[in-house]
Formats: structure tokens, sequence, C-alpha cells
């Protein structure tokens, strides 16, 4: 069994029932193959965690931007608690190193981690919450979620960037844009793609991404700043 003592330290929590902490990192597959274990897997606390996380994540953007409107709030939180964000955040605090696995999740590191490390995460802040209520949720989503929030609005992360460079296509030049998979490599569970953007025949941009929906965000974000087009 891991030594989440370690984890605690880190994030600077100690939990007064252990077996809150152990049981957000517990994926089922791991009690598929560890069935004599008095163990939970972690998906009710995903559940509960992800509830919390929008609540404190829709309290925060409501407090700190007053001139903001629904929309742009909406936004906001999208870009803040997708997966892509809870997965990157879990692994610069160490979360990987903690799971609880099947020997066969194990070997899995690719798109399929990601969103592990992502349901976690969010099962983390429901553990947090069942231990020791609310405002220890807060106070953790302050320090490790909630300071991302201003790279997100500075490299405008939060727009729809595929939505925004076809309608701005559209009104000044007439064309509708056409993606493209220009390569792609990887095992099916690890794959990488780079996706052009075309005018007709005329690449405008490349992006790259885990998938082809990532990339194609990634390739229409280089062209709205390629053709000076974002704001």
């Amino acid at each position: 069994m891991k030594d989440f003592s370690k984890f605690e330290k880190k994030i600077e929590i100690s939990f007064n029932d252990k077996k809150n902490l152990t049981q957000a990192f517990t994926h089922r597959s791991y009690l598929n193959e560890n069935p004599s274990l008095n163990l939970n897997h972690n998906e009710r606390l995903e559940f509960l965690g992800d509830a919390v996380l929008e609540l404190a994540t829709t309290e925060y953007l409501y407090n700190k931007y007053p001139q903001k409107n629904e929309g742009e709030m909406t936004s906001f939180r999208a870009a803040l608690v997708n997966a892509n964000i809870l997965s990157n955040i879990a692994k610069d605090m160490g979360m990987e190193d903690f799971l609880l696995l099947s020997k066969g999740e194990k070997k899995d590191t690719g798109k399929a981690r990601q969103y592990i490390l992502a349901n976690t995460f969010e099962a983390l802040i429901g553990a947090i919450y069942v231990d020791q209520k609310y405002e220890a949720c807060v106070n953790f989503l302050e320090k490790f979620v909630f300071p991302h929030l201003q790279e997100i609005i500075d490299k405008k992360l939060w727009i729809d960037a595929k939505s925004l460079f076809q309608e701005r296509a559209q009104e000044i030049v007439g064309i509708t844009p056409v993606y493209k998979v220009v390569k792609d490599w990887g095992p099916d569970h690890a794959k990488n793609f780079v996706v052009g953007v075309y005018f007709n025949d005329d690449l405008i941009a490349e992006g790259q991404g885990n998938s082809k929906q990532e990339a194609e965000q990634s390739s229409a974000r280089e062209a709205l700043k390629a053709k000076n087009w974002i704001d």
C-alpha cells in the first residue's frame, strides 16, 4: 500500500480518516485484482468532488469578476476544470505516484491515464469535502487550481478557437476552414496528431494534440494568431 502521509504533507492537509484519502486514489481496476482488500473505489468521491469543484469555481469567478457576464464566466470555468488542466495539475502535484491501479492500467500512460488523473483529482476534492467540509476544499483549490486561471485568460485558452476561426474566416474572407490530419503516430491508446487548417488548398497553420479534436483546436488557435484575428 502507498504511504499517503507523504502526499498529505505535500498538500498540507492531514486527513482525520485516512481511508477517505486512500479511497480517492483507488481505481476500480485495482479492486478487481485485489478483491480481498477492505476498500471502495473512488467513483462516488469523484461524483461528489465534481460538484464541489463546480460550485467553488463558480463562486470564485462570481466574486473575482463582478463585471463579467454569465457566458464569459461559464467559458472561464469550462477551461479551468477540464480534464487536460486537471490532469496536468494532478501530475504537477505528484498524484500519479500514488494511484492504485491494476497492472493493466499501470501500463497505459496515454489518454486513458490523463482521464484517470483528472477523475482522481475530482475524487480527492470529494475526499477533502467528506473529511473536512467545504472551506477546506476552497482552500485547497485556491492553492492548486485557481492560480491557473490567469494563464488561461492571458493565453485566451477559454476561447473555442475552432468556432471563432470559422466565424472570422467566413466573415473576412468568405471561406469555411477545412481541417486535415497531416500526420499521426503512437499506439492506439497514446496517439498523437498533427492537424492542418486550410483555406481551400492553402495551409494556414498546424496544431498538435492527443486527439484529433485537440489538434484541431490547437491549429485553429495558431491560425487565429497567424491571421491576427484574436483580440
